[in-house]
């Protein structure tokens, strides 16, 4: 769906603010390009709405808070209200996927349907990414923490997760994320926790 384009100026702006190692407009247009993937293979139920939470989802983020994905989907909702108020976009399930960001770690496939576990997966794709990109991702990680959170603390919790990541059963949701990019996620996943 192509947006007005002071929407698409103001979508690249908020994901500069503040300057971020990886949480930039570099990661949304990594899921964009999962949206295509995806719109070619299962398709999705709601192309647009899922489009649009690709595109708000990390708009505010500001690293150790906890309130990023609540702000980023007020700011989702404002914005479309302002942007495409008569695209009939469901401007709640816009703002539901970018909330469930939030709880990721926490959620279990049963309790999602095919664009919510579609969604997540395309924002974790990146753990299954070759290992350079991989790499740079993991560094861009902690250089948005380096700052806001003692460095010693960061490396614990960040260990922490990445081993609990390669714990589960399966990393990603769906079928389509997970023969794609499991095998490749969890050997970066092995190589940085061990």
């Amino acid at each position: 769906m192509p947006l007005p384009a002071g929407q698409l100026a103001e979508i690249e702006a908020a994901h500069a603010r503040p300057p971020r190692a990886y949480h930039n407009f570099g990661h949304v247009q990594a899921l964009l390009r999962h949206h295509r993937d995806v719109a070619a293979g299962p398709g999705w139920h709601q192309p647009r709405e899922v489009a649009l939470a690709m595109l708000y989802h990390d708009a505010i983020y500001e690293a150790g808070r906890a309130d990023n994905e609540t702000r980023s989907a007020a700011l989702a909702r404002e914005a479309i209200a302002r942007w495409l108020p008569d695209a009939g976009v469901d401007v709640e399930r816009v703002a539901a996927l970018i909330e469930l960001t939030a709880r990721h770690g926490r959620l279990r496939a049963e309790e999602l349907d095919a664009d919510a576990a579609l969604f997540l997966d395309s924002d974790m794709a990146i753990l299954g990414a070759p290992p350079a990109v991989f790499d740079a991702y993991d560094r861009g990680i902690a250089e948005e923490y380096r700052g806001k959170v003692p460095g010693f603390l960061f490396r614990l919790n960040r260990r922490r997760f990445l081993k609990g990541v390669l714990a589960q059963p399966r990393i990603f949701f769906s079928d389509f994320f997970h023969e794609r990019y499991d095998a490749q996620a969890r050997e970066n996943l092995r190589r940085v926790t061990e």
